[in-house]
Parts: C-alpha cells; sequence; structure tokens
C-alpha cells in the first residue's frame, strides 16, 4: 500500500459516498496489519468520518490511539478534543484545545479551536475561564453560538449586564434559530427581573420573522405590543408588518384592514404599504390591475422610492402585456421624473426594446445610442450593441455593414450571449465568425506556491473541508493577477475548482476576458468533476457540457453551497425536487444533507437536465425550465414562441431567468467549443421549439 488513502477512499470521502467511513476503516485495518509508514494520517482520516456519524468514542480510541504526522498534529489534536467533548470529556477535551492553540496552528483552526476551548470550559464548570476565552471569540466572529456561549459564560462568572446583552442581541438577530428561542425564553421568563421588550425589538423580530417565512410567530411577537402605547407612526409600522403576515396566510380581508390603517401613518409607510399591494398584483395575473396600481404609486409618491419603483413597473407591465407605444410613453416619462433612479439604465433598454417590437428600428437605435452615452460600462453594452446591428438587419441592410457590426459584438464581449448571438447572425449571412477565443483554456503546472503545503497535507489526508478553509484563508490575501494565476491552476490541481474560479473572478478577469489568455480562461471554464459528470451524462443521455454550464451558473463549483430556497450542492437540487428525481430512479429518498455530494448532486442534475431537453428540445428552454419551472417555460413557449430566438429571450418576464439563460446557453457553446470532439459547438436553433405537454412537470 504506498502513503496516504487511497485514490477510491479519497474520492469516496470528496463524493459524500455513504461507503467512505467503511473504506477508510478498512484502508487503516491493512495498513496496522502491514505495519505500513501512514498510519496515523490514516488513522485521522477514520476517526473524522467516526465522528461525522455520531460515533465519539470510537473516534476518541482512533485519534488516542495514533498520532498524526507532524504538520497535522494541530489537527489531530482538534478532532481528538472534538471527540472528548462529544463523549462527556469536557475537561479532556479543554486540555486537547488548549494544545492546538499552543502549536501555533492556522488562524481558521485556531478561531475554531478557541471557540470549542471555551465552550469545553463552561461545561467542565470553568465559568471564568470560559468567558475570557469566549470573549476574545466571540469579538472575532459574532455567529449565534458565540454569542449564546459567551451569555452562559458570562452569566456564570457573575456579569449579568454581559448575559443579558448577549442573549437580547441572540433574540433579535437570530430569532428562529433555538438559541434564539431559548434567548427569549431566559429574557422574558427566568431574568430577574423579565426583561421588558418594547416597539422596537419587538418589531424588529417581527420583520426577521416574517423573512424567515415564521409568519404566525411574527404575529404573535406583535400581538405582544397591543396594549401598549403607540403614537401614530409607530401604530403604522406594526400594521404594515401584520398586513405582511396576514397576505402569507392568505387572509386578506385581515390584511386590508391593516393596511388601511399603515396608510395613516407616514408618507413613508403609507408608501410602502401601497407598494405591498401592487408588488402582490404584479405576481398575479392581472396585469391591468398592476398596472394601474403601479401608476397610481407613481402619481402618490413621486419623492419616495415607490413611485420610482412603480413609474418603472408601469412602462413594464405595458411591455409584456403587448402595448408597445405605451411602454415607449411609459419609460420616457420614468427617464426625465427618475434621472437618479438605480433602475434608469433598465428603463432606458426597455424603451429600446419597446421600439423594436414596434418595428421602429431607427428609434430604437436612438434610444440604445443615448443608453451607451449614459452607461458606456454598463454590462448591458453588448446588449445593446447586438441590437442596433440585429436592429439594421432587420431593416435590410447589406453583409458589409452588418460583418463589422456583428464582428465587434463578438470581439468586445466574447464569453457573452450576444457574442453566441452574433456568431449565428454571421454564419447565417453566410460570413465566417472571428474565434471568440483564439486559444482553448491551457492547463499549468505551476511550481506549487508555499502556501498551499498544508492543504496539499490536508487533501491527502482527505481533510477537504479543513483544506478548503486552508485554501480560503490565504486566497484572500492575494493581490495581484501574478500572484493568482499559479494559484488558481494549484488550485485546480487540487480539485478545488470553487475556489480557483472565485480567485479568478477576483483577479483574473481582465486577463481572461479582455487579453483572452488562455491560461486565465482555464479558471472559469473547468472541467470540474470530470469523472461524475461524464458518467453521469453518459448513463442518461445529456450533453455534458450542458451539465458543466448548469454548475458554472448555479454554484460556481462550490459543493457546498445552499441557497436561501433550500437549493444545495454543485447543482442546486432542491430537496423536494430531489425526492421526486429519487422515486423516478426507484431510490431511497435522500436526506437534505446527501444533496452536497459532489456526485448524487451531480447525477440528479443530469437526469433532470436530460428530461429538460428531452420535452423542451432547446437549451434555451431547458435552461429556463431548470431555473423557473418546466410550467413557467412552457407557457412563455406558448406564448411567445413565434419570435425570433434573441426576442424570445429578451421577454422573458423574470429578470433572474433572463440573465440566467443568456449565461447558461453561452457557457454550453464555449464549453463545446473548448472542450468538443474537434467539430465544434452544436448549430444554435434559431427558432423556438412548441414543448411537448407530457415530460417532467417538477
Amino acid at each position: 500500500m504506498s502513503l496516504g488513502q487511497s485514490p477510491t477512499a479519497l474520492d469516496a470521502v470528496r463524493l459524500h459516498k455513504p461507503d467512505a467511513a467503511a473504506l477508510a476503516r478498512a484502508e487503516l485495518t491493512a495498513c496496522v496489519a502491514k505495519k505500513c509508514e501512514d498510519t496515523g494520517r490514516l488513522a485521522l482520516l477514520a476517526a473524522t468520518l467516526t465522528l461525522s456519524d455520531g460515533q465519539a468514542a470510537e473516534a476518541r480510541e482512533l485519534l488516542a490511539a495514533w498520532p498524526a504526522p507532524p504538520l497535522l498534529a494541530p489537527y489531530h489534536a482538534f478532532y481528538l478534543g472534538q471527540a472528548r467533548f462529544y463523549a462527556d470529556d469536557a475537561a479532556g477535551a479543554a486540555k486537547d484545545f488548549e494544545r492546538v492553540l499552543a502549536s501555533n496552528p492556522p488562524a481558521v483552526l485556531a478561531s475554531r479551536a478557541r471557540a470549542r476551548l471555551g465552550e469545553s470550559l463552561l461545561k467542565a464548570g470553568k465559568a471564568k475561564d470560559a468567558a475570557k476565552v469566549l470573549e476574545a471569540a466571540a469579538n472575532a466572529s459574532p455567529t449565534v453560538e458565540l454569542l449564546y456561549q459567551r451569555a452562559q459564560a458570562r452569566g456564570a462568572s457573575g456579569n449579568a449586564t454581559g448575559q443579558r446583552a448577549d442573549l437580547m442581541t441572540v433574540a433579535l438577530r437570530f430569532p428562529t434559530h433555538p438559541y434564539g428561542e431559548e434567548a427569549m425564553a431566559w429574557l422574558t421568563k427566568t431574568s430577574t427581573p423579565p426583561v421588558k421588550l418594547g416597539f422596537t425589538e419587538r418589531t424588529t423580530r417581527a420583520d426577521r420573522l416574517l423573512d424567515a417565512g415564521a409568519t404566525q410567530r411574527a404575529l404573535d411577537e406583535l400581538a405582544a405590543l397591543d396594549g401598549v402605547k403607540l403614537d401614530k407612526a409607530q401604530a403604522a409600522r406594526v400594521a404594515l408588518l401584520r398586513a405582511r403576515a396576514y397576505f402569507a396566510l392568505g387572509q386578506s380581508a385581515e390584511a386590508d384592514k391593516a393596511l388601511a390603517l399603515a396608510r395613516k401613518g407616514p408618507a413613508a409607510t403609507a408608501a410602502q404599504a401601497d407598494l405591498l399591494v401592487a408588488r402582490r398584483a404584479l405576481r398575479s395575473d392581472n396585469n391591468d390591475k398592476a398596472r394601474a396600481l403601479m401608476a397610481a404609486l407613481d402619481q402618490k409618491y413621486p419623492s419616495q422610492a415607490a413611485g420610482d419603483e412603480g413609474a418603472f413597473f408601469a412602462g413594464w407591465l405595458d411591455l409584456q402585456s403587448g402595448r408597445f407605444a405605451d411602454a415607449v410613453k411609459a419609460f420616457s416619462s420614468f427617464e426625465s421624473r427618475y434621472p437618479k433612479s438605480r433602475r434608469r439604465d433598465e428603463g432606458m433598454w426597455f424603451r429600446a426594446l419597446a421600439h423594436l417590437r414596434l418595428e421602429e428600428y431607427a428609434k430604437a437605435r436612438d434610444a440604445l445610442e443615448s443608453f451607451l452615452a449614459a452607461y458606456p460600462k454598463s454590462n448591458m453594452g453588448p446588449q445593446a450593441r447586438y441590437w442596433m446591428a440585429r436592429s439594421r438587419e432587420l431593416e435590410g441592410a447589406r453583409q458589409d455593414t452588418l460583418g463589422p457590426a456583428y464582428t465587434a459584438v463578438i470581439t468586445s464581449a466574447p464569453a457573452s450571449f450576444y457574442a453566441l448571438m452574433a456568431n449565428e447572425r454571421l454564419k447565417s449571412l453566410g460570413l465566417k465568425p472571428p474565434a471568440h477565443f483564439p486559444q482553448p483554456p491551457k492547463l499549468l503546472k505551476p511550481t506549487r506556491p508555499p502556501e498551499l503545503e498544508l492543504a496539499v497535507e490536508l487533501t491527502r489526508a482527505g481533510l477537504f473541508r479543513d483544506a478548503a478553509d486552508e485554501v480560503e484563508a490565504h486566497a484572500g490575501r492575494l493581490r495581484s493577477a501574478d500572484q493568482a494565476l499559479p494559484f488558481a491552476h494549484a488550485l485546480l490541481g487540487l480539485g478545488e475548482y470553487g475556489h480557483a474560479y472565485a480567485v479568478a473572478a477576483r483577479h483574473l478577469w481582465g486577463r481572461a476576458f479582455g487579453a483572452r489568455e488562455p491560461d486565465a480562461l482555464a479558471a472559469f471554464y473547468p472541467r470540474a468533476f470530470a469523472t461524475a459528470v461524464e458518467g453521469a451524462a453518459t448513463q442518461h443521455q445529456v450533453d455534458p457540457h450542458l451539465v458543466w454550464a448548469i454548475m458554472r451558473r448555479e454554484s460556481a463549483f462550490r459543493p457546498e453551497v445552499m441557497s436561501v430556497a433550500d437549493a444545495r450542492g454543485l447543482m442546486q437540487i432542491i430537496p423536494k425536487t430531489a425526492n421526486a428525481i429519487a422515486e423516478k430512479l426507484a431510490e431511497p429518498v435522500p436526506a437534505p444533507a446527501d444533496l452536497f455530494s459532489p456526485e448524487r448532486n451531480i447525477r440528479y442534475g443530469a437526469w433532470y437536465l436530460s428530461r429538460l431537453m428531452e420535452r423542451f428540445g432547446h437549451p434555451v428552454l431547458a435552461a429556463a425550465a431548470y431555473n423557473a419551472g418546466p410550467s413557467s417555460a412552457a407557457k412563455w413557449a406558448q406564448e411567445r414562441g413565434s419570435l425570433p430566438l434573441d426576442l424570445f429571450v429578451e421577454t422573458i418576464p423574470f429578470r433572474e431567468t433572463r440573465g440566467y439563460v443568456k449565461q447558461v446557453v453561452a457557457d454550453l457553446f464555449l464549453y463545446h467549443a473548448f472542450y468538443g470532439d474537434g467539430a465544434g459547438a452544436p448549430q444554435l436553433q434559431l427558432v423556438v421549439p412548441a414543448p411537448t405537454k407530457e415530460g417532467v412537470s417538477f
């Protein structure tokens, strides 16, 4: 057996396979029998996996039996401390965490060890010692856990004022966390005297509870203010929060009563009340009602943010409803009435789009030229330049005019959706498009930066989370492209694709998309988790380049990502969707945490993409369905499928989905160009196909 874990065991750990712990234990047993030199490293991995399975005593025995290699000694001590803590040996755990801190560990590990030392001392009954440690830990990283633990230590060491302050912070900032609930119970029931929360505290908690979807709890919080004397502004604020809650519960009559009270408050609160109603109408299918409410906001609150938003969405709803001449008027008014609006650039673009839909091509170009003059560095610049060229083509301009215009779009924004569309337009004109990038991505094999040696050793040991923490700490210290390039390639070599991408996005953008250097491009377009992607793509008969394009947009190649909507992992699979996929694959329903496994996440994502392509037949529609759901994509195809592909994409109603589709489809074709079989990317169909009625609908 060679030193270190076998590739099979390391892949099992990296991909979170269920047999990872068993593989690590088997390799440790074999190593012990052969008296190999790597027992300590193998024991460290086996112990951490055993500990994650909740077997603290067994993990403690493994770690106590074999010391780790010198470079990993601080991590060995840390995980031994963890095992002892969860095996109810808090005093022993504290000694281990003290050993970690005495070893001059990396900053990230030191922070974790300091927090665990404080918790261990507290559990061991050494409150004063714990308080000293937790003061520093909570000041450096005021997480809910550290604040709560510091509160306990402060209280146990006689600092009742500090305890009360920490628990108040926990109760206000983290009302849905279990510690938030415990803090609230202590403040209002256990504290002597009990703490009385006033208007500011109750409304702060209610607001955060509403944001977290804990609607009834928010109402209960506001009910605590019943009988409290409030001024007019405070009463209006409470009423507005209640209206939000009632709407969330589907109690429209109660919401309307609350809104009537909110409108009696200051102009800012009244405007927010009317905006709440208008936004709800915007999410419904009644565009005419939503349009009237938005226009009323513009007229009633011209000095408030609600008026700005109302004016913008009045024009947007005209555009969505096919009232293109009205949209031109509305957006023209919006530009003049709200010259400092954060949406002004979008408004100028939508006015140009309305002219395009009216086939007023010269006016559209005038609007686009005004946009480019006002926002020369806007990320919508390629969009404006493409449509200036496209409008001339729609007017019947000659090749000698169109060729240079489309070519300029490709050379100025080679990775954009508009470069792809310009590419297809040039081919349809019988012209040869220029290469988007002169060379494909090129992997380097640089001398490994010294600061990555510990991360490499952690990776060899299978401690991938610790390796990622170490990498992230060093990545944050990079200051130039010259520093970042070899660092990013070293990360690619370690399989840390997400960190490599993040380093590139921070430091290598100009080199990749300005100078178009192939070594810089490599970090932006890696073939991440290639074995899992290619295997799943073959199994489910889907283009692997589409899997990578979706992965790039969804997670930027980071397996640990979780969204506010509870989408998880590389392909951002929601647990409900994962359950439906598992049922189709005749597999047991996965635990939500299982979706962080790259292998499972990629496999589920590949299956889902395969079924979307089967139903929709076009990457634009498949990407739209992946982001917004199959029912939305099918509806848009039915309503607007007669439009050319470029106009169809521009009319997708959801801003997020429009941007998502553009990036995914552009990335799909770039991945083909970079890594295809030499035949180049497939032809992009410029007609929107009709999706089948049957097929995946979740």
